[in-house]
């Protein structure tokens, strides 16, 4: 998938991230004066910042390598926020280059199938595949910056002031600065906040069509090029046409938490059967979507921190993104938070030099009301699209920008 990102870690070169691992075996702990755990969006976009204002960190991801897990569906990125950050990474330009031109439209539909809005005007949130964008991040960070294969499984503050990270193979390593970037169960967050995510009521079940120009035309045709909601009875699907030609959905269900362990998601046919229970009455074409799927159906409960979520200063440690943040995607704004403050951090550490206390303040300081805003927002958004009568409210929000 990552062409430019897997080229970082070829078998046999000598890179930071093979330093690390032969220094634990050797019972060296290394040390690093940025460190950032998790090499999502969020994360790498910091590394970036950084980078292009001549500071380094080093970055633990838990995955294998860049290629090891598929990164998946489309991003609208927005001007205030993410395309700020790509600008503040000097890769706006090239962003451009991954834009699914015709990927901004909207198609707002009932349960009947009825087409109740329309709009495929442009309106400043291009969007792009994920793993390009992750993959345009990979490829602008020095050879060696991420360390694969790291899973985080506690941190730790260290009696010096220092923070250590231990990884599931044994290794660790330590920091003056400890960034969390590690997603909604952050093993960082806990030396900041005591917080936990709660399930929202609502589990999506994601789902692929592949080649649906020519294996599913009238799905191709239904969804569009650009983002499909499909809503009523408080469930919907929400959908995308991928540049690749396939459609990507969700199956948004309002189930009980735990409700996913009751189905064998290892059997197509019964999760199938499962799923299509929660649509019997729909058209067709709607329950189409989840009938033809391409390989298994997947669910993702959807978890959120409490609107509003902060903490005290703690030296030396702070979170970004899922880690600070986590909400549910009703308002399309995780990614490009996550995005926003990983730029956002980088800047504030880059104009501290000597004093990341003075950067870590600064930086919270606008991370708390601005993604305090936004988890409102997102929390309204799963009412206003799961609601009894669902689309009305969203095809009036719609309706109501246009004017």
């Amino acid at each position: 998938m990552e062409d430019s990102a897997t080229s970082q870690n070829a078998p046999g070169e000598h890179t930071p991230g093979n330093d690390a691992t032969s220094g634990s075996a050797q019972g060296q702990v290394p040390h690093h004066p940025i460190a950032v755990v998790g090499a999502g969006l969020g994360g790498l976009t910091l590394a970036r910042v950084l980078h292009v204002n001549g500071v380094e960190a080093a970055v633990y991801d838990l995955e294998a390598s860049a290629s090891a897990r598929t990164q998946g569906g489309m991003l609208d990125i927005h001007e205030d926020s993410g395309q700020v950050a790509l600008h503040a990474a000097e890769l706006h330009e090239p962003f451009l280059n991954l834009v699914h031109q015709g990927g901004e439209a909207q198609r707002v539909l009932d349960r009947d199938g009825v087409l109740r809005h329309a709009d495929d005007s442009e309106g400043g949130r291009p969007e792009v595949d994920r793993g390009h964008l992750r993959d345009l991040l990979l490829g602008s960070l020095p050879e060696g910056t991420v360390r694969w294969g790291a899973k985080a499984v506690a941190a730790r503050t260290l009696p010096d002031g220092r923070h250590e990270v231990t990884f599931a193979d044994g290794r660790s390593c330590t920091a003056d600065v400890l960034v969390g970037a590690d997603g909604t169960w952050s093993r960082v967050r806990p030396l900041v906040s005591d917080a936990v995510p709660a399930y929202t009521g609502v589990t999506m079940v994601e789902l692929d069509l592949l080649d649906a120009d020519t294996r599913h035309p009238e799905s191709t045709a239904l969804v569009g090029k650009g983002m499909f909601f499909a809503l009523g009875d408080s469930r919907g699907f929400l959908g995308h046409g991928e540049p690749d030609g396939s459609v990507h959905v969700y199956a948004a269900l309002r189930v009980p938490e735990g409700w996913s362990g009751l189905v064998d998601f290892a059997d197509k046919e019964a999760s199938t059967a499962a799923v299509l229970e929660f649509y019997e009455g729909w058209a067709p074409g709607l329950r189409a979507l989840v009938a033809d799927a391409d390989g298994p159906l997947v669910p993702r409960p959807i978890q959120a921190l409490p609107v509003g979520h902060r903490w005290d200063r703690v030296p030396g440690v702070t979170l970004l993104g899922d880690a600070a943040h986590v909400m549910s995607p009703f308002a399309g704004e995780g990614a490009n938070l996550a995005m926003l403050d990983g730029a956002a951090l980088g800047r504030a550490l880059a104009a501290h030099p000597g004093d990341p206390e003075a950067a870590l303040a600064a930086y919270e300081k606008d991370l708390f009301p601005r993604s305090e805003t936004s988890a409102a927002e997102s929390a309204v958004g799963l009412d206003l699209c799961l609601a009894p009568d669902a689309p009305r409210a969203l095809v009036e929000m719609f309706a109501g920008h246009e004017g």
